[in-house]
């Protein structure tokens, strides 16, 4: 299925019988993207990534924050069925490196269990689906469904056009009483061959994350890369800064993509934010499950608002989804990075 909202929905309460093997949305949850700017410019923001967010689209993009930040973003899907929550921090670290932390959480709470709640007509407890008249409310009991990743990211500013960076993951998903933890790697680089030009790349899962399930079942994450350009062009007293970049999976996603050859899928997403006087922000999109994004941001001293719409389906059964995200950077003389590149 494409709408991968709907997908990691499903998922978080059927991944724990998954056999061995790829497993092509395991890693689903992780995709869903953070904060409004880059939520509102469609997910293309590979090559925009320049603060905390960066450890998630990009690592190599967080040497280029130069005061400690910090953000947080909650999102409700499906009628408050679905919980999607981020936060992160990063510091710069001496005169070229920068460290981060991001923690996601994708969570559908309180889901009934009647396994034990079935009475027949005699009012006896039974696990004879033949027998049920019907459920004791006394009896229904009540589990989470959870899916988490926790980041820790380096990043290094090689030179004033070139950067690399790398995350180091742990990724948890809680079922009831099950559970799988697994440990992934992302490699990321950003570089601008010329003035207003940025490229980036961010290989994610690179080596195959392995997700190892407490029932004995286990999944596999494969790799994903991420790649992305911008352009900036001065105009109309702002900036404009159009967007393109590209999902590159290796999982046999067929015709669940906009592309493939054999097991490689592509698909796309793309993005247009206009700044105006570096105070606020509109943006368009369009990402990788075909839906229109569209945001606005404002820069406070300290504080930066953000905010991001999504169209689920025509139909608007499923909801529409609005994210709102903040994001503080600690701008004082005493914090900021020490000397120069």
């Amino acid at each position: 299925m494409k709408a991968r909202g709907l997908v990691t929905a499903m998922l978080v309460s059927a991944s724990a019988i998954a056999a061995t093997g790829v497993a092509k949305y395991a890693g689903e949850f992780i995709s869903l993207g953070v904060g409004g700017r880059a939520l509102g410019m469609g997910g293309a923001f590979v090559a925009l990534a320049n603060d905390v967010t960066a450890g998630y689209w990009n690592p190599a993009g967080l040497s280029q924050i130069n005061y400690p930040q910090f953000a947080l973003m909650h999102d409700e899907q499906f009628g408050n069925l679905v919980n999607y929550d981020y936060g992160a921090a990063a510091i710069p670290f001496g005169t070229n490196t920068s460290l981060g932390f991001s923690v996601i959480r994708l969570g559908v709470d309180d889901i009934p269990n009647t396994e034990s709640a079935a009475v027949d007509e005699n009012n006896n407890p039974t696990n004879d689906p033949a027998r049920w008249v019907r459920i004791d409310a006394a009896r229904v009991t009540y589990f989470n469904a959870a899916d988490w990743a926790f980041y820790f990211t380096y990043s290094k500013k090689q030179s004033d056009v070139f950067s690399y960076g790398a995350n180091v993951k742990i990724i948890r998903r809680e079922l009831g009483d099950a559970s799988a933890t697994g440990l992934g790697l992302d490699v990321g680089v950003w570089y601008t061959p010329f003035e207003n030009m940025q490229l980036g790349a961010n290989l994610q899962d690179v080596t195959t994350t392995f997700l190892a399930w407490s029932t004995g079942r286990n999944e596999l994450i494969s790799p994903t890369m991420k790649v992305g350009s911008a352009y900036f062009i001065e105009a109309f007293g702002g900036r404009f800064a159009p967007a393109v970049d590209f999902d590159i999976r290796f999982e046999n996603r067929k015709y669940a993509s906009l592309a493939h050859v054999g097991a490689v899928s592509l698909d796309l997403h793309t993005g247009l934010e206009y700044q105006f006087k570096n105070l606020i922000a509109l943006r368009l999109g369009y990402s990788d499950v075909k839906q229109l994004t569209m945001g606005a941001g404002v820069r406070l001293p300290k504080l930066n608002i953000d905010y991001s719409f999504a169209k689920f389906d025509a139909t608007n059964q499923l909801g529409n989804t609005h994210r709102i995200s903040l994001m503080f950077t600690l701008e004082a003389e005493q914090f900021k990075r020490a000397g120069d590149l």
